[in-house]
Parts: structure tokens; C-alpha cells; sequence
């Protein structure tokens, strides 16, 4: 009866430590990417292309949280900070389309039809950051997303070789939740990472040097 209790008491303690372990992660993502994530725009390096990562949209018009990410992105593009915007997302089924809303919101502002590039098989932040660098060819980018996103975004793109930085997408607030999820997708991130995972779909190269409507449909 003594050893099952302490068998059970070293059980928990480990079980423990494994949970702090976890809860850790997106903090020290936060910390190892601090220095590429820039408050201003103005103080951003120069970079190909600016990534606008996928997120809901609602009956064909992009969520809040990709509207801010949008916002942030045709800044930078307006500032000359990149020459090039890479929307990506999920658009596995006609009947979801994470990029064609964004891409109607990116002409609305004015940004030139050739600089917009669509991903139409970013179906999660790793598979978008290995097709940016295999498909698209991309070498720098300025990723932009929100503060709970953008230490893991970075994390994964460093680790993947790409030149990246990031810019916080500001506007609305969001919630505990939004912040403790990141916990799970980080040691996703890791293992995703460290076994070198393919992307389920790769497919032609489609250079951002190219004419960005060719990506479109």
C-alpha cells in the first residue's frame, strides 16, 4: 500500500510538471521571437511580402480579427514596407473560403490586383509558413496577426529559415481563451517543427516575382 501511494504521488508530480511545462511554451516562443516583433510599422524591415494569415470569415466578409490583420497589412504595403501581400488560409471546400473575402477587401483598398497572392491550402500557421517557402518562394516576410498568435507564427517561420518579423494586428479585444488555446498549438507547432511535417498539399511553385492573379482561382 505504501509503494501504490508513492507511485500515485510521483505520478502527479510529474503529471505536474508536465503541465506547467506546456503552459510555459508560449511564453518562451513570446521570448525567444521579442526582438522580431515591431510595434510600429515605421520601424518594420523592409521584406517581400507581408502575410495575412487565415481566420473565420462570416457569409463571404472576413471576421474582425481578419479585417485587423488586412488593416495591418495594406499599411505596411502603403508604407513600402513590402511589394507583395500573401493572404493565406483555409479554402479546402467551395463552401469554405478563407481568402477570396480578403482578397475583395485587399482591391477595395486599393491594393494592385498583381501584388495580391492567394494560398488557398494554408490550412494551419505551419502548413502556411512551408508553402510561403516552398510554393511561393518566399525568403522575408512580415507576418501580421494578432499578439496571441504572432510569438508561434514567428516561432515556426525562424525555424522553417524564412527572414520574418512580425506586426501586432490591433482593434479589437480578445479574450483568456484566445491566449490559453496557443498552449495546445504551440506543442503542436514543436512537433510539427521537429519531424519536418509536409503540408498536405504543395503542389507548382508560384513565385512572388510572378503576377499574383494567377493564384486566385
Amino acid at each position: 500500500m505504501r509503494f501504490v501511494r508513492r507511485y500515485y504521488g510521483i505520478a502527479f508530480v510529474v503529471a505536474l510538471g508536465v503541465i506547467a511545462l506546456a503552459m510555459m511554451l508560449p511564453i518562451v516562443m513570446r521570448l525567444v521571437v521579442a526582438a522580431y516583433i515591431e510595434p510600429l510599422v515605421s520601424d518594420v524591415p523592409n521584406t517581400e511580402v507581408a502575410m495575412i494569415l487565415g481566420a473565420s470569415v462570416y457569409r463571404g466578409r472576413p471576421s474582425q480579427i481578419l479585417d485587423e490583420r488586412a488593416d495591418a497589412a495594406i499599411e505596411l504595403y502603403k508604407e513600402g514596407k513590402v511589394s507583395k501581400i500573401l493572404v493565406t488560409g483555409d479554402n479546402g471546400a467551395l463552401s469554405h473560403d478563407e481568402v477570396t473575402p480578403v482578397r475583395k477587401y485587399l482591391l477595395g483598398a486599393g491594393i494592385e490586383p498583381q501584388d495580391i497572392f492567394l494560398d488557398h491550402a494554408g490550412f494551419d500557421t505551419y502548413s502556411s509558413m512551408y508553402r510561403a517557402r516552398e510554393v511561393f518562394l518566399a525568403h522575408s516576410l512580415t507576418i501580421v496577426t494578432q499578439d496571441f498568435h504572432l510569438p508561434r507564427a514567428l516561432w515556426i517561420a525562424r525555424h522553417l529559415g524564412l527572414e520574418a518579423y512580425g506586426v501586432v494586428a490591433e482593434g479589437g479585444e480578445h479574450s483568456p481563451y484566445d491566449y490559453f488555446r496557443e498552449i495546445p498549438a504551440s506543442i503542436k507547432a514543436i512537433v510539427n517543427v521537429f519531424t519536418d511535417r509536409q503540408p498536405k498539399y504543395l503542389g507548382p511553385t508560384l513565385p512572388l516575382t510572378g503576377n499574383g492573379e494567377e493564384t486566385w482561382y
